[in-house]
């Protein structure tokens, strides 16, 4: 019996180790049967038959299975052999299809190939057409050129080389036959240059060996001239009833008929008397003057010019003082007259188009030995230094357009960060350049930095180097210490109020300048200010013109400045706003979830810290406007986050978004109160924040009974909620509860609190209308 009550406890087990084998994964089969052998000794032998009556029921049940399925896997096999036939069938035509389709692709791939061709060869030939279009004017130009010179029309063929080199040599420089012409053009400049000379010394030779004849003729019209004024003189006498030859008692009669036949006889020859200049040919000089102002060398031009003029004065003046009769004043007054004439009108054109301070200096040099030499021999030539104030003006254009050049490479160079110094030879080096003075830098130890960057110490120089260039036109003017103290403070003026000034402007206007850029040139211009005075100091020491004469001219040195700092805090408060525009786009809110998620969102944890480090840099700026930029950076960022909420595209926000919202208002109210930049008395930036922190509570707290009672008294806890503001976040919240239960929190019921925004939402919309009718 007890065998037997040890069998039948042993097949239960049996059947459950028989069920952990069919189910358990083969890895863990193992344990399972050592416990079969860890029994009773025959369970062994009862486990084999238990499983050898297991795999009996299972092929039982295969068989079964199988019974079931033969027929519909016999009739599946049948229908497969019937579907063979068809499949062979089916794969000759696929066959004769894909072979037809390969015969018939052929062709296709062949005029597929012949297309690519042409496209390849009409884009080539678009692109030859498109490079030659570039090529031909060039070609037609040098042409011209060509032609230019064939014709000896020298000065139209500088002319055109000028446009082959600024316009149409850079569209087509990386052509080889472009490189040949520029290697030319030089050349056929040398050769219209000794072309000009050899006629210009044709011309001199020519005059050489016709003076003779020059000088007849001047001679003949002078005898002329007088013969002239004596008859003329007689006429007047005899109209006057007085005898010319009183001794010779000449009748009246016969005088009369002299003068009459002296008149008609020069009223004969008076169309063929020819004038010194209708026999000279000048067209040399000219066109040899003209070639030469194109070249750049009109300098030497008019120092052959004057040297001329000179010593044809000196000869005059010479044969006056000499000889008798044969050349009076009035005639050399007039011929100088004449000449200074042209002369002026020569130098005033050309000296108009020339855009180099150093030629325009040597021509002035150049003027001024002529003037000097000619008022030695008694010439007038107030006219020529009156000549030289109008090239003095140009000559300051010219200088202004230079250092706008010199300004802006110094701007592009700099780093726009303070200099550093590592020892007392670097901090002597930028002392002797810039006069700076801060006791708390000098006591600082080394290394250290300069509050300025590299280009106010550059500037300070280029502006004395100027106001050296400018002095150098006023030597030898004749002019007072008076005189050249105003020009140079009215050039110096010039190039601050206008050439520096537009500089700076257009710096701040730049695209890569950045905030740490703009706080370092508000930087800059401050100690550029202060160096004003010594600006003046400099003038002053070269002039020795003190600065308290009542009429010395200030610098306006500060105003320049002063606007160009304006320029740049706009700027400033502009870019700060940007970037804050920026970190706002980046919000990505749930306005459905329905719980916060505990934390400040992480977009404005970044443009707080953002905020934080760039005021960090702004201790560097005047209290106002570090104080002016942080108060605008927090106005801005509350009505971008009004605006937010208020947003048109916003249907539908939840208690939960609220919340959410309120916890990064909490954050910028946190950064407000931290004092980013010192200087705010109480909580005066925390008040940028005002209307969205009354907002948030009059909807977190739902404390509308209040609201709607104080509204409009002074003392009203809601006093900046807007109502227009409160219905149109109310009614997306309203609009939010129909789908969710936002209230459960508040612990009332939905229908009470459903009836309660209704009823809000009314009165609300009264008082909107009623502000609407009022207004």
């Amino acid at each position: 019996m007890a065998e037997n009550g040890d069998g039948l406890g042993t097949v239960p087990e049996h059947e459950r180790i028989l069920q952990e084998i069919e189910s358990t994964d083969t890895a863990c089969v193992g344990p399972t049967l050592r416990s079969v052998y860890d029994d009773q000794p025959n369970a062994h032998k009862k486990f084999m038959e238990k499983l050898d009556a297991c795999i009996r029921n299972h092929d039982k049940e295969i068989e079964k299975m199988c019974n079931f399925h033969h027929q519909g896997f016999v009739d599946a096999i049948t229908e497969l052999l019937k579907v063979r036939t068809d499949a062979e069938k089916l794969k000759v035509q696929v066959t004769d299809t894909n072979r037809r389709f390969q015969d018939a692709g052929k062709e296709v791939i062949v005029q597929t190939e012949d297309i690519i061709r042409c496209r390849i060869q009409q884009r080539n030939i678009t692109m030859v057409v498109e490079k030659l279009q570039l090529c031909l004017p060039v070609l037609e130009m040098y042409s011209k050129l060509k032609e230019q010179m064939s014709a000896k029309r020298y000065y139209s063929a500088l002319k055109t080389m000028e446009q082959l080199e600024n316009v149409f040599f850079p569209r087509v420089s990386q052509y080889r036959f472009c490189q040949l012409m520029i290697e030319n053009l030089p050349k056929l400049r040398e050769d219209i240059k000794e072309i000009s000379m050899s006629d210009l010394k044709d011309f001199l030779e020519s005059i050489r060996k016709h003076s003779d004849k020059i000088g007849e003729t001047a001679m003949k019209q002078a005898q002329q001239q007088k013969t002239f004024s004596v008859v003329l003189q007689k006429q007047n006498n005899i109209k006057f009833g007085k005898n010319v030859y009183i001794n010779d008692r000449i009748p009246e009669e016969r005088n009369e008929v002299e003068l009459k036949c002296g008149f008609e006889e020069e009223d004969e020859n008076e169309e063929e008397v020819l004038t010194v200049q209708d026999l000279v040919d000048f067209s040399p000089v000219y066109r040899c003057l003209h070639i030469h102002s194109v070249l750049h060398e009109t300098v030497d031009g008019y120092r052959r010019y004057f040297t001329q003029i000179v010593g044809f004065f000196v000869v005059e003046d010479h044969i006056l003082h000499v000889t008798q009769g044969l050349v009076t004043r009035a005639y050399t007054e007039e011929l100088w007259n004449m000449a200074l004439s042209k002369i002026i009108a020569v130098l005033r054109a050309h000296s108009s188009y020339c855009t180099d301070p150093d030629l325009v200096l040597e021509l002035k040099n150049l003027i001024v030995i002529f003037a000097d030499t000619l008022q030695g021999y008694g010439f007038p030539v107030n006219r020529l230094f009156d000549l030289l104030f109008e090239i003095r003006d140009q000559y300051n254009e010219t200088l202004l357009k230079k250092w706008a050049g010199v300004f802006r490479d110094i701007f592009e160079e700099d780093n726009y960060s303070p200099i550093p110094i590592v020892n007392e030879e670097e901090y002597k080096v930028v002392i002797s350049k810039f006069p700076f003075q801060d006791p708390d830098l000098e006591k600082q130890s080394f290394p250290k930095k300069f509050p300025m960057s590299q280009s106010v110490p550059h500037i300070y120089i280029q502006v004395k180097e100027f106001i050296y260039a400018s002095l150098k036109f006023s030597e030898s003017l004749h002019r007072s210490s008076t005189e050249i103290d105003d020009m140079l403070r009215k050039s110096t003026n010039l190039l601050l109020t206008r050439t520096l000034s537009s500089c700076l402007l257009n710096l701040i206007r730049k695209p890569h300048i950045g905030l740490t850029e703009l706080v370092q040139i508000i930087i800059n211009t401050t100690h550029l200010e202060q160096a004003c005075k010594y600006l003046e100091d400099f003038i002053t020491n070269i002039t020795n013109i003190s600065q308290e004469t009542v009429h010395t001219t200030r610098l306006y040195g500060l105003s320049t400045f002063k606007d160009a700092r304006h320029a740049a805090e706009g700027e400033i408060y502009t870019k700060l706003n940007q970037k804050i525009d920026e970190f706002v786009q980046l919000a990505d809110y749930d306005w459905t979830m329905s719980e916060p998620d505990g934390r400040a969102s992480g977009y404005l944890m970044d443009l707080i810290n953002f905020l934080r480090s760039i005021f960090q840099v702004f201790t560097h700026l005047p209290g106002k406007v570090a104080q002016t930029a942080c108060m605008s950076a927090c106005q801005h960022l509350s009505t971008s986050l009004m605006q937010m909420l208020l947003d048109s595209e916003l249907k539908q926000i939840s208690m939960g978004a609220v919340q959410q919202f309120n916890l990064d208002v909490i954050q910028c109210e946190l950064f407000a109160s931290s004092e980013p930049v010192p200087g705010f008395q109480g909580d005066t930036l925390q008040l940028a924040f005002i209307d969205l922190r009354q907002l948030l509570d009059l909807f977190m707290v739902w404390d509308w009974s209040t609201y709607l009672a104080d509204y409009g008294q002074p003392a009203s806890k809601y006093l900046r909620v807007n109502p227009n503001t409160a219905l149109t976040l109310l009614e997306k919240m309203k609009d939010t509860s129909k789908k969710n239960n936002i209230f459960a929190q508040f612990r009332k019921n939905d229908r009470d609190k459903q009836k309660l925004i209704e009823t809000v939402v009314k009165q609300l919309r009264s008082l909107v209308n009623g502000m609407s009718q009022h207004t």
